[in-house]
């Protein structure tokens, strides 16, 4: 698919988007309009695999399939293969068709129908292998809403109308080398994101920074066995990783929020991640972490901002593993130390880590300054410190960094910072890091140079010094120092200027007195 065509089809997405707003939130109808694409695409992905599974049989289309013995072979074959299965009635372009039917009587309504089919999907993994990751997929849709109409007939007419719109696209799922629905699905999220204020921080991670992390973790590898993303949000920055590699093994990860986590869960099956190939879990990461005897060669996490948590205040803390060895809890105003702690944890001996975090993880004091001192005194694990510019992320236009660690690391006789906070492009009222701004700061990292107010390789010595202060300024000086002021000319033009003034006060006078009035000086 060409670029244009590509933009084309994301108007149209976002057109259709559109139509179902209404009155809603951006992450109100976000969550119709994903989860009508998501439906279309399990169905498109039946329709393919069950015509392969008929090629040599009589009736070659799965629509005109009516044996049962026929449609339970497909639907034994389906759960192995596609983790769910559909019957020929229950397909998307069967429901638009029946919705957007032209009949006076009731047979074009379709919420019940659609209703039972989409719980019917849940309900049909029950038992099997893709149980937990199909398991309440579609609780968000609430087709009963009076957000979609105050009627039933309103509201029967508004998704039928989305339905066909959708049903006309084509998403080239039988092209087994293009992901455009994949594509397609993380523009509506970036763009859902730029609508959604403080709740972006949720769910999205901007895509150039995305695109930076993965390229860190993937450095110097072409297969991973396994990705993890402790604070996952839609899932975005683990697939990413998976672009920057041939093959990634497994992904995890977990989401506190339960209506994201539904979104990761489909945003990986629509990257074609198959069901068994991720375990993605909702419950709090520092609570209850999901994975916390496996270990990760690659984690990468945007995780909230400063958030609040339970920290000292809870006397489990002092004996979790994750934290008892640092000798401080991170305090319970700022939890961003607590999941540094715990990716940490998760890393495996091979294993490089990359997260998103506030300026302040570089040089606040009290206990955040006794873990960030462990980490790269005791651990010696902190490889490399990058700062971001401001206004990059939704939702805050706080100035961020990147932490890399690493327990594997190569250059364990230095820290490199990188001073990125001025490498940026105007987009909008947002600042964007564009693709020759992220190639600059990866082969930065991955050379480890040293460029004249950019980046510099610290020694610990030197970060020692600075009390384990790793405030960037401190190592990367910026300063452009101002041309220097030839004092003589100045002088000269001053005296020119004051000449010129004289000239203009006797021209003045002279007009002055031609009009017999008083000059003004």
């Amino acid at each position: 698919m060409s670029e244009e065509q590509k933009k084309l089809l994301e108007q149209q997405l976002w057109k259709i988007a559109n139509e179902l707003r209404g009155k809603m939130d951006a992450d109100e109808f976000r969550d119709y309009i994903l989860g009508f694409i998501f439906y279309k695409y399990l169905s498109e992905k039946q329709y393919i695999y069950a015509n392969q599974l008929l090629e040599t049989e009589k009736v070659k289309d799965y629509l005109k399939v009516t044996d049962e013995a026929d449609l339970e072979a497909i639907r034994e074959e389906s759960l192995l293969k596609l983790g769910y299965f559909l019957k020929p009635s229950e397909l998307f372009s069967s429901i638009a068709k029946k919705g957007n039917a032209n009949t006076e009587d009731e047979s074009n309504f379709i919420l019940e129908e659609l209703e039972e089919i989409l719980n019917g999907i849940e309900k049909g993994t029950m038992g099997t292998e893709s149980e937990d990751d199909f398991n309440k997929l579609f609780e968000d849709l609430d087709l009963n809403s009076t957000k979609l109409g105050r009627s039933a007939d309103a509201r029967n007419e508004l998704i039928a109308k989305v339905l066909s719109h959708l049903d006309k696209i084509d998403f080239q799922l039988k092209d087994a080398d293009s992901d455009v629905l994949g594509d397609a699905y993380e523009y509506l999220i970036g763009q859902f994101a730029s609508g959604a204020g403080k709740k972006a921080g949720e769910f999205y991670t901007p895509q150039p920074v995305s695109k930076v992390l993965a390229k860190i973790v993937t450095t110097g590898k072409k297969r991973l066995k396994n990705v993890y993303d402790p604070t996952c949000g839609s899932g975005s920055l683990l697939l990413r990783v998976a672009k920057e590699v041939e093959d990634v093994g497994y992904f995890y990860g977990q989401e506190l929020n339960r209506t994201t986590y539904n979104l990761a869960r489909m945003n990986m099956i629509l990257h074609d991640v198959h069901y068994s190939k991720f375990d993605i879990q909702q419950e709090d990461t520092l609570v209850e972490p999901q994975h916390f005897d496996l270990r990760f060669e690659a984690i990468v996490a945007n995780p909230p901002f400063s958030a609040k948590w339970k920290g000292s205040d809870n006397p489990l803390n002092e004996s979790d593993e994750r934290f008892s060895q640092y000798g401080r809890i991170a305090p319970k105003s700022a939890a961003d130390f607590a999941f540094v702690q715990h990716m940490i944890h998760q890393l495996a001996d091979n294993g490089t880590m990359a997260c998103v975090l506030p300026h302040g993880v570089l040089f606040r004091g009290s206990a955040e300054a006794t873990i960030r001192q462990y980490i790269i005194e005791k651990q010696n694990y902190l490889d490399a410190v990058i700062g971001l510019p401001p206004n990059i992320f939704f939702g805050t236009s706080i100035p961020t960094c990147i932490m890399v660690l690493s327990k594997c690391r190569v250059s364990s006789e230095d820290i490199l910072f990188i001073d990125a906070s001025n490498d940026f492009e105007k987009d909008g009222n947002k600042n964007k890091i564009t693709d020759a701004h992220i190639d600059k700061i990866i082969s930065t990292y991955r050379e480890r140079k040293v460029i004249d107010k950019y980046s510099y390789r610290a020694t610990i010595d030197e970060v020692k010094e600075n009390d384990y202060n790793l405030n960037i300024p401190r190592y990367v000086d910026t300063f452009e120092e101002e041309e220097p002021i030839d004092l003589q000319a100045v002088s000269e033009e001053l005296k020119a200027l004051e000449k010129d003034i004289a000239q203009t006060d006797k021209t003045i006078a002279d007009f002055c007195q031609q009009l017999n009035i008083a000059t003004p000086f």
